[in-house]
């Protein structure tokens, strides 16, 4: 029924300022509407909404993620621009921060500025 329709993703947060700094011009994403409730921002097929609310809570699991070709490029430029990839305690990743997972993607973390985590996986070549 609503698979023919796009994606809205919604995360939420405290800090709206640095929240359009990160998600503009960290990652690059285009900044659409700026409005008391919400920070909406273009990532292609999905709408990402950024709810402003006083005090979210950070969760322990991946809230948002992104399919890249090269992650190890992509993880280059996110340094570049000062974001610092996630390390996990038990999790056997490389020293850029990158986990080979057992179906053969790669994955790599980071966090927003409300300390939530977001992911880029390299899915392996079909």
């Amino acid at each position: 029924m609503l698979a023919d329709n796009d994606g809205v993703a919604f995360l939420a947060t405290a800090v709206p300022d640095e929240s359009v700094s990160f998600y503009r011009d960290q990652l690059g994403l285009e900044l659409v509407e700026d409005s008391p409730f919400a920070l909406v921002f273009a990532c292609r097929n999905v709408m990402l909404r950024v709810q402003k609310v006083t005090a979210p809570t950070p969760v322990s699991h991946t809230v948002f993620g992104w399919d890249v070709a090269d992650i190890r490029e992509t993880l280059r430029k996110l340094a570049q621009r000062g974001i610092d990839a996630a390390f996990f305690p038990g999790l056997p990743q490389d020293e850029t921060g990158i986990w080979a997972s057992p179906s053969g993607a790669l994955v790599a973390w980071f966090r927003n500025p409300d300390g939530n985590c977001l992911s880029l996986t390299q899915f392996p070549e079909a």
